[in-house]
């Protein structure tokens, strides 16, 4: 069944390793189908790939093969919620380690440029404590953090 809204994100000539990646990272997550083009066209050739069906922890996604006019930004990202530090490190340091790059609060890039946000799930419950310290405590101890780290901000839940 073709679902009835899908994320289309553009790459440069690189949708089929982008999102082999994605599936052999994220769970949940899969490669369905290469399309290649039937005819040679400007800026490419019979045979290219020119999309990529695929999903992203359940999010149906297509990989257009677009060509170098658009980059990724941070105005769009994947949040990943994980249940633990195990979790946590092992999706960072995959996108990370992977040829991106890391920045604050839990986000990171992929080595395609698109941003991604590895938020365990302690921080979230955290941010909507009905206690407004506590909130208050986990938001400040996350804006020193890269990789967030769930001790710390247990700790910080805590007091």
């Amino acid at each position: 069944m073709i679902a009835k809204n899908t994320l289309c994100l553009w790459y440069d000539g690189t949708a089929e390793e982008a999102s082999a990646f994605y599936a052999a990272t994220f769970p949940d997550s899969s490669v369905q189908a290469v399309h290649r083009a039937p005819s040679d066209f400007p800026g490419g050739k019979k045979g290219d790939v020119l999309t990529v069906e695929f999903t992203v922890v359940g999010i149906p996604c297509i990989g257009l093969n677009g060509g170098p006019a658009f980059k990724h930004s941070e105005a769009f990202s994947f949040q990943i919620a994980t249940d633990d530090q195990a979790e946590t490190d092992r999706l960072w340091n995959a996108i990370v380690g992977n040829g991106g790059q890391e920045s604050d609060c839990g986000w990171c890039k992929d080595k395609w440029g698109l941003s991604w946000q590895i938020t365990p799930r302690v921080l979230t419950e955290a941010f909507n404590s009905t206690d407004p310290a506590v909130a208050k405590r986990a938001f400040e101890a996350m804006m020193t953090m890269k990789k967030i780290d769930v001790a710390r901000i247990e700790a910080a839940v805590r007091g």
